[in-house]
C-alpha cells in the first residue's frame, strides 16, 4: 500500500496545471527543464531562460553558441539543440519559477515551471496506545515527525479494525504528507513528500483479553486421574485378594472335613450317621501325616495320600446282633 502511494506520488513530480508545470525534486539532484513547443530563432529574435522573472539564467541567440550568466556558471548548461536547460546539484534556493522566453517584437512565454527542491523526509516515530473495554478496545495511534504530528484512534475487536477519528495536532507541510493506516497485522505510519519517503511499523496488538490461567485446571485434571487409576488398582487387588481367600477355604475345608485324630469310621456324637441302619464295609480317609525314625532316616519315594481299611462295626450294632442271636436260639428251643 505504502509504495503504492509512492510510486503515485512519483507521478506527480511533473504536472500542469493552467500551463504551470510543478516539478518536485529532490535536493543534490540535476534539475531538467524541456521546451515541448516548437522554437524558431531569427536574427530579431532569442531565448532567454529566467528565475523568478528577473534573474536571466541563460541565453541562446541565432547562430550563436548558448551563453550561461554568472550566477549560474558551471552549474547551468543550455543545449543548442532543444533549447532544454540543466540545472546542477540544486539546493533549497533554487526553487522557485523557471521560464523560457522568446524575445522579440513581443515576448513569448513557450515553457514554465515551478520547480521545488525538497528534502529527503525525517523519520516518523509510532505510538501506540490500548485501552480495552469489554468487548473491544480504542487504540490511539499518534505518528510524529519534526515539523507534523498525527492521532488516529482505531476501534479494534480481537480481529478487525476501524478508523472511528483523526486528528492533525500540528500543521503538516503543503508539500508532505503523514498517514497512519492498518494493514492486516501491521500499524504503518507513512511519511513522505514528492521525492521521498519513511515508513515507521509495529505488530497490531489488537484488544489483549486476560486469558484465564489454564495451570490449576491441568493439576485438578492431573489428581482426578490419578484418584481414578488409584482406585482401579484398589479395586483389583480386592478382587483377587478376595478370590485367593475362598480358594484357600475351599482347600482348608476338603482337609478338615473331621477332627486331627479321627477316622471316618468314629461317629460323631449326636451325628445322625450313627443311627443310620445302612452297613459301612470300606473307609477312605487321609493318611496321618506321622513319621516314624526309620523314615525319617530312609526317605521314602512314595507318598501315601489316603488309605483303605475295613470298617468296625459299632457297638450298638455287635450288641443287637448278639441278642438277635440269643432270642433265636432261644425260639428254637
Amino acid at each position: 500500500m505504502a509504495r503504492i502511494l509512492f510510486w503515485g506520488v512519483l507521478l506527480l513530480l511533473s504536472f500542469e496545471i493552467q500551463g504551470l508545470q510543478h516539478v518536485f525534486l529532490l535536493r543534490g539532484k540535476d534539475l531538467h527543464l524541456d521546451i515541448n513547443k516548437s522554437v524558431v530563432l531569427d536574427k530579431k529574435t532569442d531565448l532567454f531562460w529566467k528565475f523568478n522573472e528577473t534573474n536571466n539564467v541563460a541565453k541562446c541567440g541565432f547562430n550563436n553558441d548558448p551563453i550561461v550568466y554568472d550566477k549560474y556558471e558551471g552549474r547551468a548548461e543550455l543545449f543548442g539543440q532543444n533549447y532544454s536547460l540543466v540545472l546542477k546539484n540544486v539546493k533549497s534556493n533554487d526553487t522557485g519559477d523557471y521560464t523560457a522566453v522568446l524575445t522579440g517584437a513581443q515576448d513569448l512565454r513557450v515553457a514554465e515551471y515551478k520547480v521545488i527542491v525538497q528534502d529527503p523526509v525525517s523519520p516518523a516515530n509510532l505510538r501506540v496506545v490500548s485501552v480495552p473495554s469489554s468487548d473491544s478496545c480504542n487504540l490511539t495511534v499518534t505518528c510524529s515527525t519534526v515539523d507534523s504530528q498525527i492521532s488516529k484512534t482505531f476501534r479494534c475487536d480481537t480481529q478487525n479494525c476501524s478508523q472511528v477519528d483523526e486528528n492533525s495536532l500540528k500543521k503538516t507541510n503543503d508539500y508532505s504528507s503523514l498517514i497512519v493506516y492498518l494493514h492486516r497485522d501491521l500499524i504503518i505510519c507513512n511519511h513522505s513528500n514528492n521525492v521521498s519517503w519513511k515508513q515507521s511499523t509495529m505488530n497490531n496488538p489488537y484488544c489483549e483479553k486476560k486469558t484465564v490461567s489454564s495451570a490449576p485446571i491441568i493439576i485438578a485434571a492431573a489428581c482426578g486421574l490419578c484418584v481414578f487409576i488409584f482406585i482401579i488398582i484398589f479395586i483389583i487387588c480386592i478382587v483377587r485378594k478376595c478370590k485367593r481367600r475362598n480358594q484357600e477355604n475351599q482347600l482348608y475345608e476338603a482337609a478338615q472335613e473331621y477332627p486331627p485324630g479321627q477316622t471316618r469310621n468314629e461317629n460323631v456324637p449326636g451325628d445322625a450317621s450313627s443311627l443310620s441302619p445302612t452297613s459301612t464295609y470300606a473307609l477312605v480317609e487321609f493318611h496321618p501325616k506321622t513319621e516314624s525314625t526309620k523314615s525319617k532316616k530312609n526317605p521314602q519315594p512314595e507318598t501315601v495320600y489316603a488309605q483303605v481299611t475295613r470298617a468296625t462295626r459299632p457297638r450298638g450294632t455287635a450288641q443287637q446282633t448278639e441278642l438277635e442271636n440269643i432270642s433265636s436260639t432261644n425260639s428254637q428251643g
